[in-house]
């Protein structure tokens, strides 16, 4: 009679073994979703228990009970980190736990485009549901101490590029980011910059840089409209460029420049002042900056849009007005 209950015994035992074998090998091989990738947080101060409801209520297929046995038995209870983390359709259980405890949070990102000015970034910042907004609560001058920054606005000093950033990161953080980039752009391209330019530090240089970049999108017009600039500036000719009377213009700009609008006596008003404009009036990117600093040779002094998104290029003010008459009347 023992020895019958002692066999039922071992056999519950190994059968009990066999289960959990099985339960264990699907637990770790089977992938959590089926279905796309999906988004999971970890709260702050979340606990292991915490965690594994929020896996139940958010219907991520994963056996909670070996998902805490296998952390306890990896002493990980209490290493789960805080953030969000993509679930990935092939991912397992054992690469989940090793997900949250890495800490290698999602990452979004947010693009800033060449060409846009700083109201646009931070409409843009705004937008960002990620993002924690802290921007509104900082004046100009708390910014440029901020950013350690020496000249008298944060226009155009921000580089046009694409930042990644986890759920929490500040607004600010991704914009100091973007000015350390540009003042390294800026710096490395002012190191290698061509002779005789009429431009004496890498801010003028920056500011012609963005003149040029919303002037133009073709890359083989950059230098050329870099060059017609270079010499105006040389002959104490006013630059006379579009772009900087929009800009002056701010919400008044109705979508056409008016003829009262080149009599607006604004300091962005090149029709009407001398040299640059007192700050960039966008992001200018690499190859913009590259321009300023490499304007092309020639004759050219005036430039003219085709209507194709180019521009005819003019050495004399009779055949300026003539291509101005062809092309924009």
């Amino acid at each position: 009679m023992i020895r019958s209950f002692f066999w039922l015994m071992v056999t519950l035992l190994l059968t009990a073994l066999v289960f959990a074998a099985i339960s264990y090998q699907t637990a770790v091989t089977s992938p959590i979703t089926k279905d796309n990738a999906i988004i999971f947080e970890i709260k702050d101060n979340q606990s292991l228990s915490q965690v594994v409801q929020q896996l139940k209520q958010e219907n991520i297929a994963v056996n909670r009970d070996w998902f805490k046995i296998i952390a306890y038995l990896n002493g990980q209870q209490e290493q789960l980190k805080s953030g969000e983390y993509l679930i990935t359709p092939d991912l397992k259980l054992p690469e989940l736990l090793a997900l949250f405890v890495s800490g290698v949070s999602h990452q979004h990102s947010i693009t800033f485009p060449e060409g846009w000015n700083f109201n646009q970034i931070k409409q843009t910042l705004k937008q960002q549901a990620a993002i924690r907004q802290t921007l509104d609560a900082v004046t100009l001058p708390e910014l440029l101490r901020l950013l350690n920054c020496p000249y008298p606005d944060v226009e155009g000093l921000l580089f046009p590029d694409t930042y990644f950033f986890k759920k929490g990161d500040s607004d600010i953080s991704i914009i100091k980011r973007a000015y350390i980039k540009m003042a390294e752009v800026l710096q490395q391209e002012w190191e290698n910059r061509g002779d005789n330019l009429p431009i004496k530090t890498s801010y003028e240089a920056l500011i012609l840089a963005s003149i040029i970049e919303k002037e133009t999108a073709i890359p083989s017009e950059r230098d050329l409209i870099a060059g017609v600039f270079s010499r105006r500036l040389d002959k104490k000719m006013k630059l006379q460029a579009d772009p900087t009377v929009i800009y002056g213009l701010g919400r008044k700009y109705q979508g056409n420049i008016r003829k009262q609008d080149l009599l607006e006596d604004s300091a962005y008003n090149t029709y009407r002042h001398k040299g640059l404009t007192p700050t960039p009036i966008a992001m200018p990117g690499r190859a913009a900056i590259h321009a300023a600093l490499h304007p092309a040779q020639g004759d050219s002094l005036y430039f003219v849009a085709n209507g194709h998104r180019r521009h005819v290029f003019s050495n004399s003010l009779e055949s300026h007005n003539k291509a101005v008459n062809r092309y924009q009347k």
